[in-house]
């Protein structure tokens, strides 16, 4: 019996969309249910703060042997196996019965999910030539932009409605439907050129980010004086220099940091570093302000931000109609500069304005940081051959990666150092909310040097990403994959 022909490129779009739709969605979803967690394993203090710790630590420690991995073995095979894996350990989550086994299968799911992205990633870019990436921008932008956004409303809903239990459940069958539809249409492919294992890299790497990770995500509650933070800090830093050294003299790298000698490419990810950061870091404070300051619900603290991707889906069908002939760089530097204006905005929301001023500033958020990653995504991987993509995207998610928790330490960070609260004129414990205004503040500076990083794009290194598409595509600008057998 024949399988019924469906285009690789709608097949992988499917696929790629469910798959880290469920992935990213679990970092937000997760965070709602902490405090559920915590009071049904009488979690002391910052202890329930493992089970966010354990998944990043692992995370971080899988994705530089992504791009080997996916290379090497084959990237179906490698990211439906992460699929399951994320699958089953999610499943393994609601099940949990302590806080040490909740810890344990998060884990087990932050090795399938630090496989997932990038490898997912770099299946897409090799399936969509040049001239479609902006079509393959607007297809990362779902998953990326709507499931952080979607987890705290989803999350709200569950553990109103069910239990914590179910912000793990609800990716079982999301996880079962992508694998089957992705074992039946997914294309297999390998680098027949894919090198030996960089053991020595791998241990530095995954040390290095791991201790990074740690010390992010833990510095803001146990301070960054403490022993703990600043000797992971110190020996993860340490441990990522030694890396860099110990891979530009290495003739099989772990991860070809070579590909940050292309302008195009390195460009892309230091306007990525620092626009995820102040993004990621505005989703982090925006419902901390409204649950913590403003007293409202976990849901309608979700519901507010969600106007966010709103924004997002919108603006990206306007920039994918304008890049091709304006080009990255006046798209990125206009969208972020945008981006920095609105976040400074925010500091207008006091105790009693309107709840819907935020709604509307989250939605600017939105649409001006659409214009920097549809542009940053369709013209990172503009001039990377097909062999040197799951490289590439192993680094490019390693990168996003790091954004993100630096943008919420340092926000947090921010936030502690002002303090939540403060005593009013009769003498009672009230919020702080110049603590959060100058949260808004560090992310609105972390948006603008982004858009100073844009500045140095130039559209002639995108210029493949740039060409109208009449007709089919040529076959010279279509990578040749090398497929397997299988």
């Amino acid at each position: 019996m024949h399988r019924p022909y469906i285009n690789p490129k709608v097949s992988v779009s499917i696929v790629f969309v469910a798959a880290m739709f469920m992935s990213i969605m679990d970092g937000t979803i997760v965070n709602v249910a902490l405090p559920s967690m915590s009071r049904e394993f009488n979690a002391a203090g910052t202890s329930i703060d493992a089970v966010v710790v354990g998944y990043l630590v692992s995370l971080a420690i899988i994705i530089p042997a992504s791009g080997w991995l996916g290379d090497r073995l084959g990237t179906k095979r490698i990211f439906l196996s992460a699929l399951a894996l994320f699958t089953i350990a999610s499943a393994l989550c609601g099940l949990a019965t302590s806080l040490p086994m909740l810890i344990g299968f998060r884990i087990l799911q932050g090795i399938g999910g630090g496989a997932l992205t990038p490898v997912g990633t770099a299946i897409l870019y090799r399936t969509f030539p040049p001239a479609e990436r902006v079509q393959v921008s607007r297809i990362l932008n779902i998953p990326t932009v709507f499931a952080p956004a979607t987890g705290p409303v989803l999350g709200g809903l569950l553990i109103y409605k069910l239990s914590w239990h179910w912000v793990f459940y609800v990716n079982v069958p999301i996880g079962i439907a992508a694998f089957l539809f992705g074992l039946l249409f997914l294309q297999e492919y390998r680098e027949r050129t894919a090198r030996s294992f960089d053991l020595t890299g791998f241990l530095l790497a995954g040390i290095g980010l791991a201790l990074t990770m740690y010390a992010l995500s833990e510095g803001p509650n146990y301070g960054w004086t403490s022993v703990s933070i600043l000797a992971s800090g110190i020996i993860g830093l340490v441990a990522i220099i030694v890396f860099v050294f110990v891979e530009l003299r290495s003739t099989h790298p772990l991860l070809d940091l070579r590909l940050f000698r292309n302008r195009a490419f390195r460009t892309s990810n230091l306007v990525l570093l620092f626009s995820s950061a102040g993004f990621l870091g505005v989703l982090y404070a925006v419902p901390l302000f409204l649950q913590q300051a403003r007293g409202v619900s976990a849901l309608t603290s979700g519901l507010t931000t969600f106007p966010e991707a709103v924004g997002v889906l919108i603006s990206t069908q306007i920039v994918a109609r304008l890049y091709p002939s304006i080009g990255p760089r006046r798209l990125i530097v206009g969208g972020l500069t945008g981006v920095a204006i609105v976040m400074t905005l925010m500091c207008l929301i006091g105790q009693d304005t309107s709840l819907w001023l935020m709604r509307a500033l989250m939605f600017l958020t939105g649409a001006g940081m659409a214009f920097s990653f549809t542009s940053v995504q369709a013209a990172s991987f503009a001039t990377i051959s097909s062999a040197q993509t799951g490289q590439a995207s192993a680094l490019f998610n390693a990168q996003r990666q790091i954004g993100a928790s630096l943008g919420v330490a340092l926000l947090s960070t921010v936030i502690s150092a002002v303090g939540m609260t403060q005593l009013s004129t009769n003498g009672a414990v009230v919020p702080n909310l110049t603590a959060y205004h100058a949260a808004f503040i560090a992310a609105a500076i972390l948006a603008l040097t982004a858009a100073g990083m844009g500045l140095t794009m130039r559209d002639s290194d995108a210029a493949a990403t740039m060409r109208r598409r009449v007709g089919r595509v040529e076959p010279e600008n279509v990578p040749e994959p090398m497929l397997s057998a299988d």
